[in-house]
């Protein structure tokens, strides 16, 4: 026995549609106090990250003070051709991969391990005074940072070389050396951040449940093999976020303990784009060109971070959207 077909209604989406935006404005009317205290972050967010994206035409501009932005000249794609074709282009880049990279596989994992260390000690003491011990130096400044790196690794007086000089070497002034350049600011991030960024996995574990470790060790499992296959597992999704947004930041290496670090001896490695943009946009006063470097680089970064969630997705199951 067959039935008539009914066409469906063409404006059955359209009252759905209605439908569910009524709901949300009922939604939004019942919690409005909530909304309300979502106001100044939302200004904050238009004021300070959407607004200035006016000036992003300046890449396309040759900006000229006098005639503001409306008023300048349109120039194309003449800025980014100079950049590209600047001798100092691929030096430019990969400093700034390097660097990034290297601090990317050398600060991702050691929150991971701090973390998966602090929760498995047994007195709580200890515990609390292992966290608290790691968290201080993410509360140092970087100017003080630079500076404690100038002092302990000074080839005259550092402890550093005092060691050296006693097992008999020549004193290494590791400041000036440029091979030494990317070791010292990647591993003093290291020390810097490694406390800080376990706090977000040590909330992740405090979240496994403890009977699962109960039956674990009843079935003879080791600490190391609790760990494996019951703490690893917890936090992966957590990893796989932050590691998302990690990546998202490959060319935006820190500007101010670069720059702080820098010096006409080790230049050769420590020149980045972030510290090329600013000579060139602040100290020589060449705007557009700066703008121009800058969209660059966060093109870049945007074009990686929506490939890294997409295979992060496939791969694992987890991903930003």
């Amino acid at each position: 026995m067959s039935f008539p077909k009914t066409a469906a209604s063409p404006a059955a989406p359209a009252q759905q549609s209605k439908s569910n935006l009524q709901k949300t404005l009922k939604l939004m009317k019942r919690n409005y106090i909530l909304y309300l205290f979502l106001l100044p972050a939302a200004v904050y967010l238009v004021l300070y990250h959407y607004a200035p994206m006016y000036g992003i035409q300046l890449a396309f501009k040759d900006y000229i003070p006098a005639k503001g932005i409306w008023g300048s000249p349109w120039v194309g794609m003449k800025w980014f051709n100079t950049f590209f074709s600047s001798p100092r282009f691929w030096v430019l880049l990969k400093n700034t991969v390097v660097i990034s990279l290297y601090s990317l596989a050398a600060s991702f994992p050691t929150p991971v391990i701090l973390a998966l260390i602090i929760n498995n000690v047994g007195n709580n003491k200890l515990r609390r005074f292992s966290q608290t011990v790691t968290y201080i130096p993410h509360f140092i400044s970087v100017v003080v940072l630079v500076g404690m790196i100038s002092v302990f690794f000074s080839p005259r007086s550092g402890f550093v070389n005092t060691i050296i000089q006693f097992f008999g070497a020549e004193p290494i002034y590791f400041m000036g050396e440029p091979q030494y350049f990317r070791h010292m600011y990647v591993w003093s991030g290291v020390w810097q951040s490694t406390g800080w960024g376990s706090i977000i996995y040590l909330a992740a574990l405090a979240g496994v449940g403890p009977e699962l470790h109960e039956a674990a060790i009843i079935d003879g499992a080791s600490r190391l093999k609790r760990i494996w296959h019951i703490d690893l597992p917890a936090i992966m999704p957590t990893m796989v976020i932050l590691l998302i947004m990690n990546c998202g930041q490959v060319m935006n290496v820190g500007f101010e303990k670069i720059y702080l670090m820098q010096n006409s001896l080790n230049q050769v490695y420590s020149e980045v784009i972030s510290t090329y943009t600013y000579k060139i946009g602040l100290l020589q006063a060449e705007y557009s060109y700066s703008t121009a470097i800058g969209l660059f680089n966060n093109v870049i970064n945007f074009i990686i971070l929506i490939a890294v969630n997409k295979i992060a997705g496939k791969l694992s199951g987890s991903s930003l959207w």
